[in-house]
């Protein structure tokens, strides 16, 4: 080992340390962004810059589960990245099924956050088959947020609640008396979840675009410049050790 990969290790156990005075995130989401232009910057492919972004992933959620993370939200597709070229769109769709499944594979609990509506049945179907066969529990569970909007997911909450309580032969004055926080936070996609504590973006972007809209009030962010692919253990561990000193006010 050179000095600078021994000085890298004490550094990382060094920050491992520290984190075990403190209570680590119960939900950490995690915005995958910069696959492109990483793969731009070492002149190869946008489906090179996919596939080691895709591999992050899997690594990343084995250091979750080392630290005792017990959930994940992983954004691998947001429902603006269907205007991407269809060249692109093609390889990407194959790249996520395969990623989905080495998910599951690696012992997870797989929850899918999104809607798979728009993309191609085969794919739809792989998906579907992968997690059927999934853990249905584990020390580890993993939202796959794919075909994912924020937008989207509250319209579909308010609209799945509204059907629900049609249903129940409510008048519409007494369908609108029964919209609430609660009620909506019911129909989301991560029902039954705690809000994520934690929000990592990575590639530089200071933005949130739409991930996790409602659930994220009063979620901390932590944005790096490193692009998915490049990022490191110790950039999860310094994110969390940024959290951990952070003084926690829930809007107050």
């Amino acid at each position: 080992m050179d000095d600078d990969g021994l000085l890298y290790r004490v550094y990382e156990r060094r920050l491992t340390r520290e984190l075990e005075a403190f209570s680590l995130p119960q939900h950490l989401g995690v915005i995958v962004d910069g696959n492109r232009r990483w793969a731009k910057e070492a002149g190869e492919t946008t489906e090179h810059g996919h596939r080691a972004g895709a591999a992050k992933i899997v690594e990343f959620l084995s250091w979750c589960e080392d630290l005792k993370i017990p959930l994940v939200t992983v954004w691998m597709l947001s429902t603006d990245n269907f205007s991407r070229p269809p060249e692109e769109l093609v390889a990407l769709y194959e790249i996520i099924a395969s990623t989905v499944g080495q998910i599951a594979e690696a012992g997870y609990c797989v929850r899918l956050t999104g809607t798979t509506d728009a993309l191609p049945e085969s794919v739809r179907e792989n998906i579907a088959q992968i997690k059927e066969q999934a853990a249905p529990e584990s020390e580890l569970t993993v939202n796959v947020a794919i075909g994912y909007g924020g937008r989207e997911e509250i319209v579909d909450a308010v609209q799945e609640l509204v059907r629900d309580l049609g249903s129940q032969g409510r008048t519409p004055e007494e369908i609108a008396d029964a919209i609430s926080i609660d009620s909506i936070a019911e129909h989301l996609y991560t029902r039954g979840q705690p809000d994520p504590d934690l929000i990592i973006r990575t590639s530089g972007e200071q933005r949130l675009s739409g991930f996790l809209l409602w659930q994220s009030v009063h979620s901390e962010y932590w944005f790096c410049e490193t692009f998915w692919p490049g990022f490191r253990r110790v950039d999860l561990l310094r994110a969390l050790r940024e959290f951990c000193r952070r003084e926690r006010r829930y809007g107050a």
